[in-house]
């Protein structure tokens, strides 16, 4: 079987593309790894009517459900590689199978690097009381006490930048890598306390963070934190496999108002192709992207 598009990423971006094309009663499967930020994710508090929040789960089931009732199929599954044939797309997927597309439509995402070590214990105060994204989740921390926790400069970087929302802040250098001088002072010139030491323990009760402690014995009490470990995996290997354009930090480049990328009849939407990293944004790219899609599949049976 040839699909009129294969979608390879089921999470926010490609499940609303999965949607509308759906709704065009195309032909399309969907393959998703279910290991993406959403799956995460445990409430987003920026989505127009989710006021109280809503978590990527919950999302993801809705979306699912959604496409499925349209005719979209969906896969379990790990797509290993994609090549270009003189007439299809053929991707090759972590249970040995091979599908055939006309099209393709890359929404792979990118995911957080959080230390092994760290991520069982946070992963149930994920949105919730511990945060990724201050343009997500700042305004969740307005005056309260937040730590974040991280690496070096980028850890930095997320206090300078979390500054606007609250000056209650401390920052754990979990993995002990190296700032500059002007960044020792400006803790000292802000009294942000500034540790560099290894964390030992998540403290939590069920999903609400309490603190963290430390490898020295110490601990760190507060009810909000920020992850800022930087070398997020921004997973653009299909495209590289496929010749697509990528920048210097591994986005894809992709037409403005189309979606598609230099390859013809391959896309790019979510958070895996250049722009802000949101949810909001990968619907809608998403949702733009099928719409293009759509236009090529009724050009070749014009």
């Amino acid at each position: 079987m040839v699909y009129n598009c294969l979608i390879i990423g089921g999470g926010i971006a490609g499940l609303q593309a999965a949607i509308q094309l759906g709704r065009y009663m195309h032909k399309v499967l969907v393959i998703d790894s279910e290991d993406g930020r959403s799956s995460l994710c445990r409430s987003y508090h920026n989505i127009l009517g989710y006021p109280d929040g809503v978590s990527g789960d919950h999302l993801r089931e809705l979306g699912r459900k959604q496409a499925e009732a349209l005719g979209v199929e969906f896969l379990k599954g790990k797509a290993e590689t994609a090549a270009m044939t003189e007439s299809d797309f053929e991707v090759t997927v972590s249970n040995g199978e091979t599908y055939s597309s006309k099209r393709l439509l890359l929404a792979t995402g990118v995911m957080d690097r959080i230390p092994p070590e760290l991520l069982p214990s946070l992963r149930p105060c994920l949105g919730i009381s511990v945060y990724v994204c201050p343009d997500c989740d700042g305004y969740q921390v307005k005056g309260k006490r937040t730590i974040v926790i991280g690496a070096g400069a980028t850890g930095v970087d997320m206090v300078k930048t979390l500054s606007y929302w609250t000056t209650d802040l401390i920052y754990i250098n979990h993995e002990q890598k190296p700032i500059t001088k002007e960044d020792r002072e400006f803790f000292q010139e802000k009294s942000i306390p500034y540790i560099e030491a290894g964390i030992k323990k998540t403290l939590a009760n069920e999903a609400q963070l309490e603190g963290f402690l430390l490898e020295n014995g110490e601990t760190i009490e507060g009810n909000h934190a920020f992850i800022a470990f930087g070398g997020n995996e921004v997973r653009s290997q299909l495209a590289k496999q496929l010749g697509v354009e990528l920048l210097e930090n591994k986005h894809m480049i992709c037409d403005p108002r189309t979606k598609m990328t230099n390859i013809r009849r391959v896309w790019a939407a979510g958070d895996v192709a250049a722009h802000s990293e949101q949810v909001t944004i990968a619907m809608g790219e998403g949702s733009q992207a099928a719409i293009w899609i759509h236009k090529d599949i009724i050009q070749d049976q014009e």
